[in-house]
Protein backbone atom coordinates (compact mmCIF):
# COMPACT_ATOMS: atom_id res chain seq x y z
CA UNK A 1 0.00 0.00 0.00
CA UNK A 2 1.05 3.36 -0.75
CA UNK A 3 2.08 6.09 1.58
CA UNK A 4 2.58 8.75 -0.02
CA UNK A 5 0.57 11.41 1.80
CA UNK A 6 2.88 10.76 4.69
CA UNK A 7 6.08 10.06 2.57
CA UNK A 8 5.93 14.17 1.59
CA UNK A 9 6.13 15.03 4.99
CA UNK A 10 9.76 14.54 5.04
CA UNK A 11 12.59 16.50 3.65
CA UNK A 12 14.56 13.15 2.46
CA UNK A 13 11.90 12.21 -0.03
CA UNK A 14 10.91 15.40 -1.50
CA UNK A 15 14.71 15.84 -1.93
CA UNK A 16 15.14 12.54 -4.00
CA UNK A 17 12.53 13.00 -5.82
CA UNK A 18 13.48 16.36 -6.81
CA UNK A 19 17.11 15.54 -7.82
CA UNK A 20 16.00 15.51 -11.70
CA UNK A 21 15.36 19.62 -11.16
CA UNK A 22 18.54 19.61 -8.96
CA UNK A 23 20.70 17.96 -11.74
CA UNK A 24 19.15 20.63 -14.54
CA UNK A 25 20.46 23.40 -12.62
CA UNK A 26 23.86 21.79 -12.02
CA UNK A 27 24.38 20.86 -15.86
CA UNK A 28 23.81 24.67 -16.60
CA UNK A 29 26.36 26.02 -13.84
CA UNK A 30 28.63 23.04 -15.40
CA UNK A 31 27.97 25.01 -18.80
CA UNK A 32 29.03 28.63 -17.52
CA UNK A 33 32.18 27.35 -15.70
CA UNK A 34 34.04 25.04 -18.26
CA UNK A 35 35.86 27.37 -19.89
CA UNK A 36 37.52 28.69 -16.65
CA UNK A 37 38.00 25.03 -15.82
CA UNK A 38 39.93 24.44 -18.97
CA UNK A 39 42.07 27.25 -18.35
CA UNK A 40 42.81 26.63 -15.06
CA UNK A 41 44.02 22.76 -15.89
CA UNK A 42 46.05 24.17 -19.53
CA UNK A 43 47.92 26.51 -17.00
CA UNK A 44 49.60 24.39 -14.92
CA UNK A 45 50.79 21.71 -17.20
CA UNK A 46 49.02 18.29 -16.44
CA UNK A 47 49.68 18.40 -12.89
CA UNK A 48 49.19 15.56 -10.23
CA UNK A 49 45.33 15.45 -9.22
CA UNK A 50 44.38 14.81 -5.76
CA UNK A 51 40.50 14.09 -4.85
CA UNK A 52 39.31 14.95 -1.27
CA UNK A 53 36.38 14.92 1.04
CA UNK A 54 35.13 13.80 4.07
CA UNK A 55 32.25 11.15 4.24
CA UNK A 56 29.53 10.71 1.30
CA UNK A 57 32.02 13.20 -0.48
CA UNK A 58 35.41 11.39 0.19
CA UNK A 59 33.29 8.07 -1.80
CA UNK A 60 32.48 10.18 -4.22
CA UNK A 61 35.73 11.53 -4.85
CA UNK A 62 36.34 7.59 -5.35
CA UNK A 63 34.66 7.26 -8.33
CA UNK A 64 35.40 10.98 -9.54
CA UNK A 65 38.90 9.76 -9.25
CA UNK A 66 38.14 6.64 -11.38
CA UNK A 67 36.21 8.99 -13.92
CA UNK A 68 39.19 11.32 -14.41
CA UNK A 69 42.20 8.66 -14.72
CA UNK A 70 39.63 7.17 -17.62
CA UNK A 71 38.81 10.44 -19.52
CA UNK A 72 42.29 11.78 -19.25
CA UNK A 73 45.05 8.95 -18.61
CA UNK A 74 46.61 11.13 -15.95
CA UNK A 75 47.13 9.87 -12.55
CA UNK A 76 44.58 10.66 -9.63
CA UNK A 77 44.56 10.09 -6.56
CA UNK A 78 42.28 10.20 -4.04
CA UNK A 79 42.50 10.67 0.22
CA UNK A 80 39.96 11.24 3.00
CA UNK A 81 40.84 14.91 3.66
CA UNK A 82 41.63 13.75 7.32
CA UNK A 83 44.44 11.81 5.79
CA UNK A 84 45.93 15.16 3.97
CA UNK A 85 45.30 16.82 7.23
CA UNK A 86 47.06 14.65 9.37
CA UNK A 87 49.93 12.88 7.33
CA UNK A 88 50.91 15.01 4.45
CA UNK A 89 53.76 13.48 4.00
CA UNK A 90 52.17 10.20 2.44
CA UNK A 91 49.66 12.05 0.99
CA UNK A 92 51.71 14.49 -0.73
CA UNK A 93 55.06 13.64 -1.09
CA UNK A 94 58.12 15.58 -2.65
CA UNK A 95 56.86 18.93 -4.07
CA UNK A 96 55.26 18.98 -7.31
CA UNK A 97 52.56 20.29 -9.56
CA UNK A 98 49.40 19.42 -8.00
CA UNK A 99 45.67 20.20 -8.35
CA UNK A 100 43.44 19.55 -5.60
CA UNK A 101 39.46 19.03 -5.90
CA UNK A 102 38.20 18.88 -2.73
CA UNK A 103 34.15 17.92 -2.55
CA UNK A 104 31.87 19.19 0.50
CA UNK A 105 28.58 19.98 0.47
CA UNK A 106 28.31 22.36 3.21
CA UNK A 107 31.77 24.36 2.23
CA UNK A 108 32.75 24.41 5.70
CA UNK A 109 33.50 21.08 7.31
CA UNK A 110 36.98 21.31 9.51
CA UNK A 111 39.06 18.59 8.21
CA UNK A 112 38.40 19.76 4.57
CA UNK A 113 39.51 23.32 5.12
CA UNK A 114 42.56 22.26 7.03
CA UNK A 115 43.53 19.61 3.57
CA UNK A 116 43.53 22.38 1.64
CA UNK A 117 45.26 24.68 3.87
CA UNK A 118 48.36 21.65 4.30
CA UNK A 119 48.45 21.35 0.43
CA UNK A 120 48.44 25.12 -0.14
CA UNK A 121 51.32 25.44 2.14
CA UNK A 122 53.50 22.45 1.23
CA UNK A 123 53.24 23.41 -3.03
CA UNK A 124 50.97 26.74 -3.70
CA UNK A 125 48.96 24.89 -6.11
CA UNK A 126 45.56 25.68 -7.08
CA UNK A 127 42.41 24.00 -5.79
CA UNK A 128 39.00 23.61 -7.55
CA UNK A 129 35.94 23.33 -5.52
CA UNK A 130 32.32 21.43 -5.62
CA UNK A 131 29.96 22.26 -2.89
CA UNK A 132 26.30 23.47 -2.85
CA UNK A 133 26.54 26.65 -0.42
CA UNK A 134 28.00 30.10 -1.56
CA UNK A 135 29.95 32.26 0.53
CA UNK A 136 31.70 29.23 2.62
CA UNK A 137 35.43 28.87 3.38
CA UNK A 138 35.15 26.51 0.81
CA UNK A 139 34.38 29.08 -2.30
CA UNK A 140 37.18 31.51 -0.54
CA UNK A 141 39.99 29.50 -0.40
CA UNK A 142 39.16 27.67 -3.71
CA UNK A 143 40.72 29.03 -7.35
CA UNK A 144 37.43 28.06 -8.96
CA UNK A 145 34.13 26.16 -7.53
CA UNK A 146 31.32 24.75 -8.80
CA UNK A 147 28.08 25.59 -6.77
CA UNK A 148 25.07 23.31 -6.81
CA UNK A 149 22.70 25.83 -5.50
CA UNK A 150 20.07 23.55 -6.46
CA UNK A 151 20.78 20.47 -4.29
CA UNK A 152 20.80 21.99 -1.01
CA UNK A 153 18.94 20.41 1.66
CA UNK A 154 17.34 20.73 4.74
CA UNK A 155 17.62 16.96 6.07
CA UNK A 156 21.03 15.59 7.32
CA UNK A 157 21.63 12.20 4.96
CA UNK A 158 22.95 13.51 1.71
CA UNK A 159 20.82 12.50 -1.86
CA UNK A 160 20.13 14.91 -4.33
CA UNK A 161 23.33 16.60 -2.95
CA UNK A 162 26.04 14.10 -3.59
CA UNK A 163 24.53 13.16 -7.30
CA UNK A 164 24.62 17.16 -8.26
CA UNK A 165 28.12 17.09 -7.04
CA UNK A 166 28.61 14.19 -8.48
CA UNK A 167 27.67 15.68 -12.27
CA UNK A 168 29.25 18.59 -11.08
CA UNK A 169 32.76 16.75 -10.74
CA UNK A 170 31.70 14.67 -14.26
CA UNK A 171 31.52 18.38 -15.67
CA UNK A 172 34.79 19.63 -14.24
CA UNK A 173 36.78 16.41 -15.91
CA UNK A 174 34.94 16.80 -18.60
CA UNK A 175 36.14 20.20 -19.02
CA UNK A 176 39.43 19.21 -18.57
CA UNK A 177 39.62 16.66 -20.80
CA UNK A 178 38.47 18.86 -23.44
CA UNK A 179 35.56 16.60 -24.12
CA UNK A 180 32.10 17.34 -25.44
CA UNK A 181 29.16 16.00 -23.50
CA UNK A 182 27.35 13.58 -24.91
CA UNK A 183 23.97 14.37 -25.45
CA UNK A 184 22.88 11.03 -23.79
CA UNK A 185 25.06 12.17 -20.23
CA UNK A 186 22.73 15.86 -20.77
CA UNK A 187 19.68 13.83 -20.63
CA UNK A 188 20.47 12.22 -17.23
CA UNK A 189 17.67 14.73 -15.89
CA UNK A 190 14.97 13.48 -17.78
CA UNK A 191 16.13 9.76 -16.86
CA UNK A 192 16.51 9.98 -13.70
CA UNK A 193 13.00 11.31 -13.49
CA UNK A 194 11.34 8.36 -15.63
CA UNK A 195 13.25 5.81 -13.62
CA UNK A 196 11.94 7.38 -10.01
CA UNK A 197 8.52 7.15 -11.46
CA UNK A 198 8.69 3.75 -13.11
CA UNK A 199 10.29 2.11 -9.88
CA UNK A 200 9.57 3.92 -6.63
CA UNK A 201 7.08 1.30 -5.93
CA UNK A 202 9.75 -1.17 -5.93
CA UNK A 203 11.84 0.64 -3.80
CA UNK A 204 9.20 1.09 -1.28
CA UNK A 205 8.39 -2.73 -1.73
CA UNK A 206 12.39 -3.91 -0.85
CA UNK A 207 12.67 -1.09 1.70
CA UNK A 208 9.51 -2.28 3.66
CA UNK A 209 10.76 -5.94 2.94
CA UNK A 210 10.85 -7.40 6.95
CA UNK A 211 12.65 -10.19 5.69
CA UNK A 212 15.65 -8.24 4.91
CA UNK A 213 18.43 -8.52 7.80
CA UNK A 214 21.64 -7.35 5.96
CA UNK A 215 22.91 -5.17 2.62
CA UNK A 216 25.37 -5.12 0.80
CA UNK A 217 26.07 -3.11 -2.31
CA UNK A 218 28.20 -4.47 -5.09
CA UNK A 219 30.58 -1.67 -7.28
CA UNK A 220 33.98 -2.05 -9.30
CA UNK A 221 35.97 0.58 -10.96
CA UNK A 222 34.47 4.00 -10.95
CA UNK A 223 30.96 2.78 -9.18
CA UNK A 224 32.49 0.61 -6.32
CA UNK A 225 32.67 4.79 -4.67
CA UNK A 226 29.04 5.03 -5.62
CA UNK A 227 28.24 1.29 -3.57
CA UNK A 228 29.86 2.52 -0.74
CA UNK A 229 27.73 5.84 -0.60
CA UNK A 230 24.73 3.36 -0.87
CA UNK A 231 26.01 1.42 1.79
CA UNK A 232 26.38 4.56 4.20
CA UNK A 233 22.79 6.02 3.24
CA UNK A 234 21.42 2.45 4.34
CA UNK A 235 23.72 3.06 7.64
CA UNK A 236 22.88 6.45 8.49
CA UNK A 237 19.31 6.84 7.93
CA UNK A 238 17.82 3.38 8.70
CA UNK A 239 20.55 1.52 11.22
CA UNK A 240 20.76 -1.25 8.99
CA UNK A 241 23.20 -3.62 9.12
CA UNK A 242 24.70 -2.53 5.27
CA UNK A 243 28.38 -3.68 3.72
CA UNK A 244 30.00 -2.54 0.38
CA UNK A 245 32.68 -4.27 -1.79
CA UNK A 246 34.01 -4.50 -5.18
CA UNK A 247 32.41 -7.82 -6.79
CA UNK A 248 35.10 -9.96 -7.41
CA UNK A 249 36.32 -8.76 -3.57
CA UNK A 250 33.12 -10.17 -2.45
CA UNK A 251 34.20 -14.05 -2.38
CA UNK A 252 37.04 -13.34 -0.96
CA UNK A 253 35.88 -13.79 2.62
CA UNK A 254 32.73 -11.40 2.80
CA UNK A 255 30.12 -14.22 1.32
CA UNK A 256 30.51 -16.06 4.11
CA UNK A 257 27.66 -13.52 5.80
CA UNK A 258 25.41 -14.22 2.98
CA UNK A 259 21.72 -16.07 3.92
CA UNK A 260 18.26 -16.32 3.13
CA UNK A 261 17.85 -12.99 5.01
CA UNK A 262 20.47 -10.64 2.55
CA UNK A 263 19.76 -8.54 -0.43
CA UNK A 264 22.85 -8.16 -2.36
CA UNK A 265 22.32 -5.08 -4.60
CA UNK A 266 24.09 -4.88 -7.62
CA UNK A 267 25.81 -1.89 -9.99
CA UNK A 268 26.73 -3.25 -13.08
CA UNK A 269 28.70 -2.28 -16.01
CA UNK A 270 29.20 -2.80 -19.10
CA UNK A 271 32.60 -3.59 -18.78
CA UNK A 272 32.62 -6.38 -16.51
CA UNK A 273 29.05 -7.22 -16.50
CA UNK A 274 29.94 -11.13 -17.21
CA UNK A 275 31.79 -11.52 -14.12
CA UNK A 276 29.45 -9.17 -11.73
CA UNK A 277 26.53 -11.57 -13.23
CA UNK A 278 28.42 -14.42 -12.05
CA UNK A 279 29.45 -13.07 -8.77
CA UNK A 280 25.16 -12.36 -8.46
CA UNK A 281 24.22 -15.58 -9.66
CA UNK A 282 26.84 -17.51 -6.63
CA UNK A 283 24.88 -15.21 -4.02
CA UNK A 284 21.76 -16.30 -5.41
CA UNK A 285 22.34 -19.74 -4.90
CA UNK A 286 23.42 -19.19 -1.47
CA UNK A 287 20.12 -18.01 -0.39
CA UNK A 288 20.14 -13.99 -1.07
CA UNK A 289 17.39 -12.63 -3.02
CA UNK A 290 19.45 -10.17 -6.02
CA UNK A 291 18.88 -6.37 -6.88
CA UNK A 292 20.61 -5.17 -10.05
CA UNK A 293 20.86 -1.88 -11.54
CA UNK A 294 22.29 -2.63 -15.01
CA UNK A 295 22.80 -0.66 -18.05
CA UNK A 296 21.71 -3.68 -20.25
CA UNK A 297 18.15 -5.75 -19.51
CA UNK A 298 18.78 -8.82 -17.97
CA UNK A 299 17.18 -12.25 -19.15
CA UNK A 300 14.36 -13.20 -16.78
CA UNK A 301 15.62 -15.19 -13.74
CA UNK A 302 19.38 -13.91 -13.85
CA UNK A 303 18.41 -11.51 -11.19
CA UNK A 304 15.22 -11.10 -8.47
CA UNK A 305 14.62 -7.60 -9.64
CA UNK A 306 16.21 -5.04 -11.87
CA UNK A 307 16.26 -1.20 -13.07
CA UNK A 308 17.61 -0.88 -16.00
CA UNK A 309 19.40 2.08 -17.14
CA UNK A 310 19.60 4.02 -20.29
CA UNK A 311 21.95 1.60 -22.91
CA UNK A 312 23.27 4.73 -24.43
CA UNK A 313 25.30 6.30 -21.70
CA UNK A 314 29.06 5.25 -21.28
CA UNK A 315 30.26 3.48 -17.74
CA UNK A 316 31.99 6.48 -16.94
CA UNK A 317 28.70 8.52 -17.40
CA UNK A 318 25.36 6.97 -15.77
CA UNK A 319 27.08 6.86 -12.09
CA UNK A 320 23.94 9.65 -10.77
CA UNK A 321 21.69 7.39 -12.08
CA UNK A 322 22.20 4.25 -9.87
CA UNK A 323 21.15 6.17 -6.59
CA UNK A 324 18.15 7.43 -6.43
CA UNK A 325 16.18 4.25 -6.79
CA UNK A 326 18.33 2.89 -3.97
CA UNK A 327 18.13 6.41 -1.32
CA UNK A 328 14.47 5.88 -1.95
CA UNK A 329 14.83 2.45 -0.93
CA UNK A 330 16.88 3.33 2.28
CA UNK A 331 14.15 5.83 2.90
CA UNK A 332 11.26 3.44 3.28
CA UNK A 333 13.84 1.20 5.13
CA UNK A 334 14.46 3.92 7.96
CA UNK A 335 10.52 4.42 7.96
CA UNK A 336 10.09 0.65 8.40
CA UNK A 337 12.55 0.62 10.93
CA UNK A 338 10.35 3.36 12.72
CA UNK A 339 13.47 5.83 12.63
CA UNK A 340 13.06 9.62 10.93
CA UNK A 341 14.95 9.98 7.73
CA UNK A 342 15.71 13.41 7.83
CA UNK A 343 17.39 13.02 11.43
CA UNK A 344 20.09 10.19 11.20
CA UNK A 345 21.18 8.88 14.86
CA UNK A 346 23.81 10.86 16.23
CA UNK A 347 24.58 13.11 13.19
CA UNK A 348 25.12 16.39 12.25
CA UNK A 349 25.14 17.89 8.82
CA UNK A 350 28.06 19.47 9.27
CA UNK A 351 31.32 18.12 11.01
CA UNK A 352 33.41 21.14 12.76
CA UNK A 353 36.37 20.52 15.51
CA UNK A 354 38.44 22.85 17.28
CA UNK A 355 41.66 21.45 15.94
CA UNK A 356 43.96 23.36 18.50
CA UNK A 357 42.25 21.89 21.37
CA UNK A 358 41.93 18.31 20.03
CA UNK A 359 45.92 18.76 19.68
CA UNK A 360 46.95 19.91 22.88
CA UNK A 361 44.48 17.28 24.69
CA UNK A 362 47.17 15.00 23.21
CA UNK A 363 48.84 12.76 25.60
CA UNK A 364 51.75 12.54 23.50
CA UNK A 365 54.29 14.66 24.94
CA UNK A 366 55.65 15.62 21.60
CA UNK A 367 53.88 15.44 18.43
CA UNK A 368 55.41 15.18 14.90
CA UNK A 369 54.88 18.10 12.78
CA UNK A 370 51.29 18.55 10.74
CA UNK A 371 53.69 19.78 7.67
Amino acid sequence: MSHASTDSQFHTFREILSQPQAWRATLQEIQHKAAAARDLWRSHERPEVIFTGCGSPYYLARSAAATFQGLLGVPAQVHPASDIMLFPDLTLPAKRPRLLIAISRSGTTTELLKAIEVAAGRDHNPTIGITCYDDTALVQAASLTLVARAAQEQSLAQTRSFTSMLLAAQGVIGALADHTPSDAWLRLPDDCAALLEQHRALAEQLGRDASFERFFFLGSGPLYGLACEAMLKMKEMSLSYSEAYHFLEFRHGPMSMVNRKTLIVGLLTKRGLAHELAVLSEMQALGARVLAITPVELAAGLVDYQVVLPPELADLERGALYLPILQLMTFYRALHNGLNPDLPANLNAVVHLDIDAIEQRSPQATREPVG
